[in-house]
């Protein structure tokens, strides 16, 4: 039977997030295993890894906020805004009270323009990609939200921060106004992903090698309000019909579920087996976990 699941891995620096799933891909042969939010090669903590049939479950794990442990190193920027680029200007060092003022800039709701050096797809095409052919690449601003921005320790050029923060947010572009903001230039030079919503660092593995079915985690009541979503269970005589995507199943459900928004959906033996969508008019199939068949 193909693995299915997800599970917490914390990553080493100095590799991809798509390369750091190695191990994992050798552990569970024929699933589909991947990540669900992107950490730079340079930077460490937390990846949330789906496996099999949950890695149609990406969307709702990507959709987390996060928290950041982060390091700027003032007075030096680079083009990829990190340590692994070129240096493209200097600057001068801020001091504690003109970095502690600008802080309060970057707390709340607000525009940012990503990095050129990024995942990002412009006119189909990744930027950082367009960016190493020497292209010029407009980035368009996003709206993201900063929930916390703590200044942790400032010493000679380099400031700690500690950022809770909306999916999409960037804190290389984060360091990069940080830093316009106090009259300079910066890039970050450390970067540590330790929450993604209720999931801490401290839970994950810390090796890709040797993992087994057992280290899989599974979706639950508790996890799906994490999630953001409402439980309920489907009665046995659905189960089929469900997983079927059936309307009649969902149109016997539909007077069942507990309120408008996303509801995941349960068997009797508490196995998840997909999310209903209720809206005021009617009630969809968000999704359904795939067959055992289905999952390669």
């Amino acid at each position: 039977m193909t693995a299915s699941g997800f599970l917490l891995f914390d990553k080493p620096a100095g590799s991809t997030s798509f390369a750091a799933l190695g191990g994992f891909r050798k552990a569970y042969p024929g699933a589909r295993v991947g990540h669900t939010g992107t950490l730079d090669s340079f930077a460490t903590g937390l990846l949330v890894v789906v496996v099999g049939g949950y890695s149609h479950l990406t969307p709702w794990f990507t959709g987390l906020d996060k928290v950041y442990e982060a390091e700027i190193t003032f007075g030096i920027e680079t083009d990829t805004l990190d340590p692994s680029g070129t240096i493209t200007a200097r600057g001068a060092i801020p001091s504690r009270e003109s970095l502690e003022s600008a802080l309060g800039a970057f707390r709340g709701s607000m525009e940012q323009v990503p990095p050129v050096y990024s995942a990002i797809h412009v006119k189909g095409k990744r930027a950082s990609d367009l960016a190493r052919k020497g292209q010029a690449v407009t980035m368009e601003p996003r709206r993201i939200t900063v929930y916390s921005l703590d200044l942790v320790k400032f010493q000679d050029a380099k400031a700690s921060i500690m950022v809770h923060c909306s999916s999409g947010s960037y804190i290389r572009s984060l360091a990069r106004d940080i830093a316009a903001a106090c009259g300079t230039c910066a890039h970050l030079s450390a970067l540590r992903r330790t929450k993604v919503g209720s999931f801490a660092v401290e839970d994950a593995l810390l090796s890709s090698e040797g993992a087994t079915n057992v280290d899989l985690k599974k979706l639950d009541e508790i996890i799906a309000s994490h999630l953001g979503m409402n439980s309920i269970s489907v009665p046995v005589d659905l189960e089929k019909g469900f997983s079927n995507g059936a309307p009649s199943a969902l149109k016997v459900l539909a007077p069942r579920l507990p309120c408008e928004g996303e509801t995941a959906v349960f068997s009797s033996r508490g196995e998840f087996m997909g999310i209903i969508s209720n809206g005021k008019a009617s009630a969809t199939y968000k999704m359904v976990m795939p067959k055992a068949e289905e999952i390669l």
